[in-house]
């Protein structure tokens, strides 16, 4: 269906050049227009980074209620919000494959490419977001971001159909994705002192966008950003890494530590909905992606996010008058995102403007 999606107007970016084309023309220079300024620069804290590790947590002792394992949930969530997500349970095989169809994508030449470019107003298809301005310093990658769920929201014209196989790996692979979720979000549910299914009640099911990320090589890693410090305006969101290539980093303690990949593992974390849902118990992190000189790199971030009607707010259950007042005002998730949508990344700044001063 391809008018499910206009709904989803969340905001608009302006066209930009590829990157990956860039890259391809010219191996050894930067555009002044990607190199960010000193203080953004990917300068890593190695002291700390070296000996710091995200929390791992077994899903499927998740699935069995396993109390302990829902406890380490709370204190990933309290204190990193990020966590490596183990034993799953989405097949190898099919990790690997949506891998394959995201880097097929993006091997496809760029006429073809431009088919699912995204136009001015829109944040699915093929180019970049969050560029609001034509002075802004560019992010060194490409995506192509695509709603999944519900698949009445889906916009066709946005995916690549003629590329062998595509549709039907994204597809099984946005079902498994969301299996994968509503657990989580059921024990995100009894932290937050609900019933295994109190989220979903309040919320409905949750909805569910793709974005392909294609990070090229670099000349100059230390000048660069492949994405700039934000959080994510979700629920939460499940990424699944390059198992060659380390390019996340979250800030923990005011320091910037990469996430290694783990094989087959999914790196699970906190969004702005849950922050404000849970009154700030459990965070939204800063993060970012950095380049490197040798190997390009691929992710696959799968957002999940309450419907747009839905109005987000600290949940009664985490609200403490005397110890935990209320620190986020209610707001309609389209009105949240949108807000979003009308900046550029810019670390945490989005979410300013729900906090209560008190």
């Amino acid at each position: 269906m391809e008018n499910g999606g206009e709904r989803f107007n969340w905001g608009k970016s302006l066209p930009v050049p590829s990157i990956q084309e860039i890259v391809k023309s010219d191996l050894h220079s930067v555009p002044e227009r990607y190199v960010h300024e000193n203080m953004d620069r990917p300068v890593i804290s190695e002291n700390l980074a070296d000996s710091l590790e995200i929390p791992f947590i077994d899903f499927s002792s998740l699935a069995k209620g396993d109390e302990d394992e829902i406890k380490k949930l709370h204190l990933a969530c309290k204190d990193w919000g990020f966590f490596q997500l183990i034993n799953h349970g989405v097949k190898e095989e099919l990790l690997e494959k949506m891998k394959a169809a995201a880097s097929a994508f993006y091997e496809l030449p760029l006429d073809e490419k431009n088919k699912y470019a995204k136009s001015e107003n829109e944040i699915q298809g093929y180019g970049q977001n969050f560029v609001v301005s034509e002075n802004q310093k560019l992010d060194w990658s490409d995506m192509i971001y695509l709603i999944t769920v519900p698949s009445e929201n889906r916009k066709y014209k946005f995916w690549p159909l003629t590329l062998p196989g595509f549709k039907e790996t994204l597809e099984e692979y946005s079902r498994e994705m969301q299996k994968v979720a509503e657990e989580i979000q059921a024990n995100f549910s009894v932290l937050m002192g609900l019933e295994r299914d109190g989220l979903k009640r309040l919320q409905g099911e949750l909805k569910q966008g793709i974005r392909m990320n294609y990070y090229p090589i670099c000349a100059r890693p230390d000048i660069v950003l492949g994405i700039s410090p934000h959080s994510d305006g979700t629920s939460f969101t499940l990424l699944l890494q390059d198992d060659q290539v380390t390019g996340l980093q979250i800030k923990h303690k005011d320091a910037w530590i990469p996430v290694k990949p783990v094989p087959n593992s999914l790196v699970v974390n906190v969004g702005d909905a849950t922050e404000i849902q849970s009154n700030g118990m459990y965070k939204s992190i800063e993060h970012r992606g950095v380049t490197n000189e040798k190997k390009p790199r691929i992710s696959i971030a799968t957002f999940m996010f309450p419907d747009d009607e839905q109005e987000i707010g600290p949940l009664e259950t985490m609200i403490d008058d005397q110890n935990h007042p209320k620190l986020y005002r209610n707001i309609k998730y389209v009105d949240f995102v949108r807000e979003k949508f009308s900046r550029k990344m810019q670390g945490k700044s989005h979410t300013e403007f729900v906090k209560l001063y008190k």
